[in-house]
């Protein structure tokens, strides 16, 4: 049999080799060869409705299994279109590669019709790029593709292939070493400093974990657990992080953070030996940078070398990948452990105390009401029906904040939301990638009432695909957290911030022939939620939730970590 065939013949066949089974896309005239040889091959594409969500589903994806997520485009808009997902990819370190169309190789840099320079827009949004000049390229390039994405600190990965590229005709020959003298990862981590990062673990009076998306990324959820329990220490996760430890498990506190709990942030600002894994020391975790952990010595682990010292100086940096580095270090923290246990044991029981006190004292609000219907009551309504086992997704906001507040996730790859860029219209594009992706989970995608007129398209995707994915608005009338920022700090001087003519959702849904509801009362919303759970497709439930509620603690811009808005200013005259 002759192993002759078309650059898209070849393209699908390295796609197949890497274990690809479905991508998301949307057709155009460059990409036309390889839509023609998608025609006859077992690799599924999925349609979607506009290309930057065929990137969010392809995150989608790629958080709810660690696998590289896979999205196309056409040449020109579709590529550019692109662009918003790829930079929310990088952001997250989430693995995508991104396959562009191009005009013919001869055409490019004539203005021909629907070119544009993917390759120059794209260099500073993804790990990096690629342009397939010649057919015997092209298989070399998207396995390197597949490997720059995946290695290392996950990243997209976008290659751009001309029009006749596709077309070329030549011999297909299996690749089997991918050879990157340039590029260098760092696994293993430095022995002699593991060893001391695992004495000073032991030494520490108020030892405390920042653990954030790269335990997820690593696969380290198992060896994060093994440590926190073997020393004893309090645990938070960041937004990208939850789920890496348990939300049930007796040693995780809460998420830290701008919207993170008093416990969490307390305990970031007064432990004295923070052990940082997988996290980036972001703005919206650490406050005023200057202010942040003032009295701790922090022993920093990531992959990435870039990140070390680049907002926070470490004591004690580690640079590897997180999991092998906690694989050594358990062994450490264990050969320590008889000559160290009892050492500080006094002052680690007083600072669990001082821990749970913060707790108890400033536990997370679950507000409800008669006659309307709370945000964070729909939030714990979720909670009830997940189980901490479901999958959910989110837009970026208020409901976002709500939903990593008060919905437990008990195992890693459930919590999918956009965080470092914070895209709205991400939820219900990503939903899709992740029903794909597990159809055994029940997935729920939560969206504000903004963010989900930015995905609406994505509609007739979820019903072409029968998918039973349960999509929930947290409809409050707004753009919620502009309303809340601009009534706390611009003097309540709302601008462009409330949302009307929302669109009946029982027509909604039912135009795309699925089911769909609006509740606004409390004593509906339990009930309505268990029908939208127990609808074997999608179902589109529009709540009507208080339109005033904020978002606390909340820790204003400009502030340390510890310096929290816990709740609305008391009425000028109150006791």
């Amino acid at each position: 049999m002759s192993n002759l065939m078309s650059g898209a013949k070849m393209l699908l066949e390295c796609l197949a080799k890497e274990g690809v089974d479905c991508f998301f896309g949307y057709p155009g005239g460059v990409t036309l060869p390889l839509y023609d040889a998608i025609y006859d091959h077992p690799i599924r594409h999925i349609l979607v409705r506009h290309e930057e969500n065929a990137c969010f589903a392809a995150e989608g994806y790629a958080r709810a299994t660690g696998k590289v997520g896979v999205c196309c485009a056409t040449s020109g808009p579709g590529a550019t279109n692109l662009v918003t997902g790829l930079v929310d990819a990088m952001m997250d370190s989430i693995p995508i590669v991104a396959i562009t169309g191009q005009v013919p190789t001869k055409l490019i840099g004539s203005d021909a019709f629907q070119e544009a320079d993917t390759f120059g827009i794209t260099r500073s949004c993804t790990k990096h790029n690629f342009m397939v000049q010649k057919l015997d390229e092209l298989q070399q390039i998207v396995h390197e593709a597949f490997y720059i994405a995946s290695s290392g600190r996950p990243g997209p990965v976008l290659v751009d292939i001309p029009k006749d590229v596709f077309l070329a005709q030549g011999h297909y020959a299996p690749v089997n070493t991918i050879h990157l003298p340039g590029y260098k990862v760092f696994t293993e981590g430095h022995a002699g400093q593991i060893r001391r990062a695992a004495q000073m673990i032991w030494d520490a009076e108020r030892p405390w974990v920042y653990a954030g998306g790269g335990i997820i990324a690593a696969g380290a959820s198992e060896e994060l657990r093994q440590l926190v329990e073997i020393v004893d220490m309090p645990a938070v996760c960041t937004l990208m992080g939850l789920g890496a430890l348990s939300s049930d498990h007796p040693n995780f506190v809460s998420m830290p953070g701008m919207h993170g709990s008093y416990a969490a942030n307390m305990g970031m600002s007064n432990c004295d030996v923070m052990i940082a894994l997988g996290v980036r020391f972001d703005d919206r975790v650490t406050g005023r940078i200057a202010a942040f952990a003032p009295n701790a010595k922090v022993i920093h682990v990531d992959i990435d070398p870039a990140e070390i010292g680049k907002n926070r100086a470490p004591d004690l940096p580690i640079v590897g990948d997180v999991k092998r580095v906690l694989q050594k270090m358990l062994r450490n923290v264990e050969e320590l452990k008889p000559a160290n246990v009892e050492k500080n044991a006094a002052s680690r029981r007083a600072w669990w105390k001082q821990v749970r006190g913060w707790k108890e004292e400033h536990p997370l609000a679950r507000p409800t009401s008669d006659t309307e219907i709370k945000p964070q009551h729909l939030m714990a309504e979720i909670d009830r029906l997940s189980g901490g086992q479901a999958i959910v997704t989110s837009d970026v906001g208020q409901h976002q904040m709500w939903g990593a507040q008060l919905i437990r996730f008990n195992e890693p790859r459930l919590w999918i939301n956009s965080g470092g860029l914070g895209a709205m219209g991400f939820g219900l594009p990503s939903a899709i990638g992740a029903q794909f992706a597990r159809p055994d989970k029940l997935v729920f995608t939560i969206v504000g009432d903004g963010g989900f007129q930015m995905s609406i398209p994505e509609l007739a995707t979820v019903a072409s695909y029968g998918l039973p994915i349960k999509i929930i608005v947290m409809n409050n009338g707004y753009l919620g957290m502009i309303r809340q920022w601009q009534e706390l700090f611009y003097n309540n001087r709302l601008c462009s911030a409330q949302l009307d003519c929302f669109p009946d959702a029982e027509k909604l849904a039912g135009a795309y022939g699925f089911k769909g509801r609006t509740i606004d009362k409390p004593h509906e919303l339990a009930s309505a939620l268990e029908e939208a759970v127990r609808e074997p497709g999608p179902y589109l439930l529009n709540v009507r939730v208080s339109p005033n509620e904020n978002v606390y603690p909340m820790i204003p811009a400009g502030c340390a970590v510890n310096e929290m808005v816990l709740g609305p200013p008391e009425p000028v005259g109150a006791a």
